[in-house]
């Protein structure tokens, strides 16, 4: 919205500046004066704001005005120069591409770097900056919602194998959990090697969704445990909600003998 209302500011800016340019040279342009080099100005406002196509249209509108110009001034020679005319048409024409160019490509470029701080490096998945802000949303709303934070159980062994076998194996769980998510649910990557899910159920779904997803997992070749929480009741804040999940986490995990120090362990989470 701030994007869009700030290009359309610049396209009014440019009208403007045409008109009054086109006033100025007709009224006061001689030889040699050089006003006409202004309308360089609303040529750049227009690639600016729009791209290479509507930029190389500002350039042959200001070589029309000029032109204009010309045959209106009474100090300058009204017949117009076939030569002159071309070079001034392909110079603003090419200034108005080439400035469009540069501002489409700097655009894409500002929105990789945005959709790539918006993403865990390795798995593709939002990181915890935006899994917090997609937590904040939903307690915004109201409504009741569940909050799954699984631990995958023989990263720290698959790491001392190679970092490389690491790094895959949370690429596919990352995969598996995308595969196995429902419309509505949210997934993200928020620990060294954890991940959570967002799902709106209510309270008493929350255990049997954290199991079923385990199974699905486990049937696919993935050991993860999922620890729970749920909206309002274990919690009214991300953080409550995150610390009660972890601690059916952890508690389920040394249960099962997949823990055996919990504190060092945890040092190893980190944020993606």
């Amino acid at each position: 919205m701030e994007s869009a209302r700030h290009r359309t500011t610049l396209l009014a800016l440019a009208t403007v500046l045409y008109a009054a340019i086109t006033s100025i040279f007709i009224r006061f342009e001689h030889p040699g004066l050089g006003i006409g080099h202004l309308f360089y100005i609303p040529i750049v406002l227009v690639a600016f704001s729009t791209g290479p196509l509507l930029g190389g249209g500002a350039g042959a509108l200001a070589a029309l005005l000029y032109n204009i110009g010309i045959i209106i001034n009474p100090r300058l020679p009204s017949t117009l120069e076939v030569e002159q005319t071309l070079i001034r048409l392909l110079t603003f024409v090419t200034i108005g591409v080439l400035i469009g160019m540069f501002v489409r490509r700097n655009r894409s470029l500002l929105d990789e770097l945005g959709r790539l701080a918006d993403r865990d490096s390795i798995t593709g998945l939002p990181n915890t900056r935006v899994f917090q802000s997609a937590i904040e949303r939903r307690l915004a709303s109201g409504a009741s919602f569940v909050l799954l934070v699984g631990d995958i159980d023989e990263l720290r062994r698959i790491n001392r194998e190679s970092r490389e076998a690491g790094d895959d194996a949370l690429r596919r769980l990352a995969d598996r959990l995308i595969a196995a998510k429902r419309p509505g649910d949210e997934v993200a990557r928020v620990g060294a090697d954890e991940f959570a899910v967002l799902a709106g159920l209510h309270g008493d779904d929350a255990r049997s969704l954290a199991l079923t997803l385990e199974r699905q997992l486990r049937l696919a070749g993935e050991g993860v445990t999922f620890g729970w929480a749920t909206c309002p009741q274990d919690g009214d804040n991300a953080l409550a909600l995150y610390r009660a999940a972890d601690e059916r986490l952890y508690a389920r995990k040394m249960a099962r003998g997949l823990r055996h120090d919990v504190q060092d362990e945890s040092a190893l989470r980190l944020p993606a």
